[in-house]
């Protein structure tokens, strides 16, 4: 027996234009944050979700100076990536009941990087469990949740409405 899935959403990404620019850097000159996914705006960084998430709940932190190393960051940089890491952790524990995290920077294309000129960290919240055999056997990865749904149950822990 043949068992067929769909995933129409990818689509996008697959047959999708592709900005001239860093889409990083675009992400946050958009002021529909809904639209953009975009959960928080810092000093330094913003916090979004990842629009091909690896599991629900995927967020990536990003610093709005446009470099591809992680040296070319500023002190102050690199410490509000990780304050926002930090944060991030707590709410998806609080929102999701997430068991583990990986946190991780894909530096440079040969890392996996998909935006390799723009640095950001990425926090994937996990659940013991969370594994099946369609990853392994058919490379599909079903998420359990819309983007839109996520974002609105994320967004009040973000701006301080909750937790």
């Amino acid at each position: 027996m043949t068992s067929t899935l769909w995933a129409p959403w990818r689509m996008a990404y697959i047959d999708g234009p592709r900005p001239d620019g860093c889409l990083l850097c675009d992400l946050p000159r958009e002021v529909d944050d809904r639209r953009t996914l975009i959960l928080h705006r810092g000093p330094r960084t913003y916090v979004v979700m990842n629009r091909y998430p690896y599991n629900n709940g995927h967020l990536m932190v990003v610093p709005y100076r446009h470099c591809a190393d992680l040296d070319q960051l500023s002190a102050e940089d690199t410490l509000e990536i990780m304050h926002e890491s930090q944060r991030a952790t707590r709410i998806l524990r609080e929102c999701f009941r997430a068991e583990g995290f990986n946190l991780g920077i894909n530096l440079g294309k040969a890392a996996g990087a998909g935006v390799a000129d723009h640095v950001h960290l990425h926090v994937v919240p996990r659940w013991v469990g969370d594994t099946n055999f369609m990853p392994v056997l058919a490379e599909t990865k079903v998420m359990p949740d819309y983007l839109e749904s996520t974002y609105e149950k994320l967004v009040p822990f973000f701006r301080g409405e909750r937790g």
